[in-house]
């Protein structure tokens, strides 16, 4: 029998869960919305009645980033975890700065744009298999933070 979760572990484990989160919105959009959007336009275009996918990305986001700091304050003091969660960290980070340059100007515009003409259809189409990176990306960064919790967790 085991005693009690350490707070060091809680914490990672919470992560985690936050991480699979996210993992989940993008096998989401990955597995149905981004088979359809790019020729129902609409779907992703919350003025004509689709999603608005800022509802679910900025708080997630959000949330595992604040977690993610948590962790790495939480388990400073033990070098495999810090060194997990810093990977964990350097993964998220790179998906953020691609999104944030890249992804999240291509989906507004596509937001934006009513109807898609040939090219912007075509364009969409290559935006959703580079997305799939992402998700792939942010799946390491959770293998990372279990790895993490291995190391983390009282022998």
């Amino acid at each position: 029998m085991t005693g009690p979760v350490s707070f060091h572990v809680a914490i990672l484990q919470t992560t985690i869960v936050f991480g699979a989160i996210g993992l989940g919105g993008g096998l989401y959009e990955i597995l149905l919305i981004d088979r359809v959007w790019p020729k129902q336009p609409q779907l992703i275009q919350p003025e004509r009645g689709g999603i608005d996918r800022k509802l679910f990305w900025i708080p997630a986001h959000t949330i595992y980033e604040l977690a993610l700091a948590g962790s790495l304050w939480a388990n400073w003091q033990n070098p495999f975890a810090r060194y997990c969660i810093l990977a964990a960290l350097a993964a998220h980070a790179m998906t953020r700065v691609w999104s944030i340059f890249h992804f999240i100007p291509a989906a507004l515009g596509f937001e934006r744009a009513g109807d898609l003409n040939r090219s912007q259809t075509e364009a969409a189409w290559a935006w959703t298999r580079r997305s799939r990176w992402r998700v792939a990306i942010e799946a390491v960064a959770v293998a990372a933070l279990a790895i993490a919790v291995m190391g983390a967790a009282p022998r």
